[in-house]
């Protein structure tokens, strides 16, 4: 088919693009999540997360595979997707308001359903054993739960075509702010401030938030929703500590983080290690260094943040672990092993170096150790 016509068949191209920026989205998500310097104050759950979880979530995104193989038996079974025009505002109001009359209860009442025991044991309980939620947690799961995500996705997309308001853009918006909405409510950072809550009362029933979500996986037969807590509401699932705890997240920020026992300051050591960080590819910094050639066309990017870095960057809180109830934390000086030894970029490391160590000592640790180059 690409050699007969490609403009014809541009759904392959659409399909490709879409999953890309599906894990694209997931990326973005996970990074934020990984960046402890910003997110460390509105922590949901204050473990880390563990080797194991990553291990577990690391096909998390099989149901981007699955979606995509049953969009293209769709185009090819249907060539008339082929024709659809770019954008048709009608489409979007078409596929919101069957998102919210058919998907949201859908979704609901069969997640009510994956929790009974049968289903729980034998399917649900894989997405409820990663004790961090995290964006990846999102994806991962058995392939009858992505099934009927698939439903739930395809019902508005559907609808909206075969009403005749179908457009790309729509298929595009509808899919990406769905995975957008699935990975906030995933996330182990609470995002949305509590004083919206304050000021429109009725959009704690119209969204829910990362908090209202994670109640979910450590209270589980409550807040079943996807993502309107009105169906919890109104089936009698909603867990009253939602709202309470959710402000006590977003109003304490930066009050009741807990003081590390030890640090060890670090520095970065070049640029293809940087790459390797957390917040960067989770699945890259929890196996030991190699060098990766796929990598190298972000090597310019990753040089311009290291530029970013010397001229802005203070030291920043890189990772985290609790070993026998004591916290250890790593913070890292923003400099590049090769800049240790210019001359003139001496005066401003030892700068940072000992700001670091008075700041640690304000706050209480009772160990600070320096990394190789920071002795």
């Amino acid at each position: 088919m690409y050699e007969d016509n490609i403009l014809k068949d541009l759904w392959c191209i659409h399909i490709l693009l879409i999953c890309t920026l599906r894990g694209f989205i997931h990326q973005l998500w996970s990074s934020y999540n990984n960046m402890f310097f910003l997110t460390r104050n509105r922590w949901i759950k204050q473990q880390g997360v563990d080797f194991k979880q990553i291990d577990d979530e690391w096909d998390w995104d099989n149901f981007i595979i699955l979606q995509a193989m049953l969009a293209s038996m769709a185009c090819l079974i249907f060539p008339s997707l082929n024709t659809l025009p770019l954008w048709n505002l009608k489409g979007f109001i078409a596929s919101l308001l069957l998102h919210v009359t058919i998907s949201e209860p859908l979704y609901y009442w069969a997640h009510r359903f994956f929790h009974k025991p049968y289903l729980f044991n034998h399917y649900h309980s894989l997405h409820h054993s990663s004790p961090v939620p995290h964006p990846f947690t999102a994806g991962h799961a058995t392939p009858l739960e992505h099934l009927v995500l698939c439903t739930v996705i395809g019902i508005p997309i559907t609808g909206s075509i075969l009403m005749g308001y179908g457009s790309t853009a729509m298929i595009y918006g509808h899919v990406l702010v769905f995975d957008f909405f699935r990975c906030l409510g995933h996330s182990n950072a609470e995002v949305v401030p509590h004083e919206v809550f304050n000021k429109l009362p009725l959009l704690r029933y119209f969204i829910y938030t990362p908090t209202y979500h994670s109640l979910h996986h450590t209270e589980m037969e409550t807040n079943f929703c996807l993502f309107m807590p009105l169906f919890d509401a109104l089936g009698s699932t909603l867990n009253t500590k939602s709202l309470e705890l959710h402000k006590k997240i977003t109003s304490n920020s930066g009050k009741n983080g807990r003081v590390p026992d030890f640090v060890f300051l670090a520095h970065v050591v070049d640029i293809m290690s940087a790459m390797h960080a957390p917040f960067a590819l989770r699945s890259f910094a929890s196996t030991p260094f190699c060098m990766r050639m796929f990598l190298l066309p972000f090597w310019p990017l990753t040089f311009i943040i290291m530029l970013v870095m010397w001229g802005w960057s203070k030291t920043f809180l890189f990772s985290f672990y609790n070993l026998r109830g004591r916290l250890h934390q790593t913070w890292v000086v923003p400099r590049f092993g090769f800049q240790y030894f210019l001359p003139f970029a001496t005066k401003g490391i030892n700068k940072h170096i000992e700001e670091a160590i008075l700041r640690a000592d304000r706050m209480g640790v009772k160990v600070i150790s320096l990394a190789a180059l920071n002795k």
